[in-house]
């Protein structure tokens, strides 16, 4: 043994002391870290805004060429040989023609109504004529 060791009386451990200041440092590093937190939301929500300006419109942008790609490749494949390119023609003229077939009725309908309308004013002009003219020779 050493003479500085045996002069000294034999302390406690510093074991329980320790263990006694543990819950408290560790309340203390947890009230820093909500501190720290709690004063990050100002630069974190700038940066976040800075980041979303960025990305919004290269998300966009992206998706937009995604669908661009896929519309023609999907033309391609419709197109890539001549059966499948006659069928959609096909496809285009059966549409086109339920399109005018339905204009077609449209036209019909409205021509028919104009027609009966104008009927209705020659009968009624040509009675209220008669009335008039007997109304007239009455007078006369």
């Amino acid at each position: 043994m050493s003479p500085v060791a045996s002069t000294f009386p034999p302390t406690t451990s510093p074991r329980p002391a320790a263990k006694a200041r543990k819950p408290a440092a560790k309340r203390a590093a947890a009230t820093r870290t909500a501190a720290a937190k709690r004063s990050a939301p100002a630069a974190s929500s700038t940066n976040s805004y800075a980041e979303r300006a960025v990305l919004i419109p290269v998300g966009a942008a992206l998706i937009a060429r995604e669908r661009v790609v896929s519309s023609v490749n999907d033309t391609i494949s419709i197109y890539s040989n001549t059966s499948k390119t006659q069928a959609q023609l096909r496809r285009f003229e059966r549409r086109g023609n339920t399109a005018r077939k339905r204009i077609e009725r449209e036209i019909r309908k409205a021509r028919v109504s104009v027609e009966r309308e104008l009927r209705k004013r020659r009968q009624n002009s040509a009675e209220l004529a008669d009335r008039l003219q007997g109304h007239i020779q009455s007078l006369v």
